[in-house]
């Protein structure tokens, strides 16, 4: 089968990679034409445009968007839109907040155009171990791409499933992503804990391992965590802010409209909201309350010299934070 793949980052490139080596043929393009070179080196064709990647599909086409969800995505599909034909396809396998795929498939339904959204879980490992795909459409459109699918996937009959109508594979793409928070967070508490008794529980990366086999609790995300605690217990090199992909806080909202408690996913989202404060303002108010009613000693920051502070602002950011870049742009990453 032939399709069409437009963004060929990380995970895009690595789908198409995997097509190819299951035997399909895929036409790509990006905005970076090194992106587009590397894939036409593992043996892929690549396109200069929108336009000359429509023109080299045969009917009925099918396009994959694997673009960052937002402006990207609604950029992309309004351009394809113009440029399909009735019955084709367009697939959209970003993190798309679910109102909008269920907005577009029926914008793209009045063209004649089938839109299918696929929620896809596998992030760089996908390559290798397949990915996870939660497919929201029509019937005769999913069936269309069942090929794709089932290459992608970990294998023809597992990892993959029409969940329901447009809008569904991102929705429950939204809600594993909130489940992930949830995970996440009780994973990290429970290592600092430990590290905070270091003497009694010596090696946390020790613990990890242990964890890894015939426990309850073992996943994959504890096998990252192990990884990455047998190089340096201590994860030196990391900063503490953690980004957000969006879909989180996404679930929560959904939750709160519809009256559903969450309350381990609410509060794992609204974690990740405090690392990605330089300087808590509401730590510094609960200091002061604190030192008001009872006296309590508090910790004062101390600033070199040297260091620049511009009036009404405060302290310059520390490099360590400044290397974060922009603070989880929501739908920018997959996760």
């Amino acid at each position: 089968m032939r399709i069409g793949m437009i963004g060929l980052g990380k995970m895009g490139a690595n789908m198409v990679a995997r097509l190819v080596q299951g035997g399909h043929e895929v036409v790509g393009y990006d905005l970076n034409t090194e992106n587009v070179r590397s894939i036409e080196r593992e043996g892929a064709l690549g396109a200069e445009d929108l336009a000359s990647l429509v023109a080299a599909l045969p009917s009925p086409r099918v396009v994959w968007v694997m673009v960052p969800a937002g402006p990207a995505t609604e950029s992309t599909i309004r351009q394809l839109a113009t440029l399909l034909k009735e019955g084709d396809v367009i697939i959209d396998g970003g993190n798309s907040r679910f109102t909008d795929s269920v907005r577009r498939a029926e914008e793209l339904s009045a063209r004649h155009l089938h839109f299918v959204d696929v929620g896809t879980s596998g992030g760089i490992w996908g390559l290798a171990e397949g990915y996870c795909m939660m497919v929201g459409g029509k019937t005769e459109a999913v069936e269309l791409i069942k090929p794709i699918l089932q290459t992608l996937a970990p294998a023809p009959d597992r990892g993959w499933g029409h969940v329901g109508e447009s809008g569904a594979g991102h929705y429950t793409k939204m809600v594993h992503n909130g489940i992930e928070y949830g995970m996440m967070q009780a994973f990290a508490e429970g290592f600092e804990l430990m590290r905070a008794k270091h003497a009694l529980v010596t090696d946390v990366s020790q613990v990890a391992e242990i964890w890894r086999h015939g426990s309850v609790i073992r996943s994959w995300l504890l096998d990252l965590t192990a990884d990455a605690l047998k190089g340096d217990s201590e994860l030196g090199d990391l900063s503490d802010f953690v980004g957000d992909s969006g879909e989180g806080r996404w679930t929560v909202e959904d939750a709160m409209e519809m009256g559903v408690p969450i309350p381990v996913i609410s509060l794992s989202v609204q974690t990740r909201f405090y690392t990605q404060q330089e300087i808590s303002y509401a730590g510094k108010v609960l200091s002061a309350m604190r030192r008001g009613f009872g006296g309590h000693a508090v910790k004062r920051i101390e600033r070199p010299a040297e260091e620049a502070v511009v009036p009404g602002v405060g302290p310059l950011a520390t490099p360590e934070k400044a290397l974060n870049g922009v603070k989880g742009g929501a739908g920018s990453e997959h996760e």
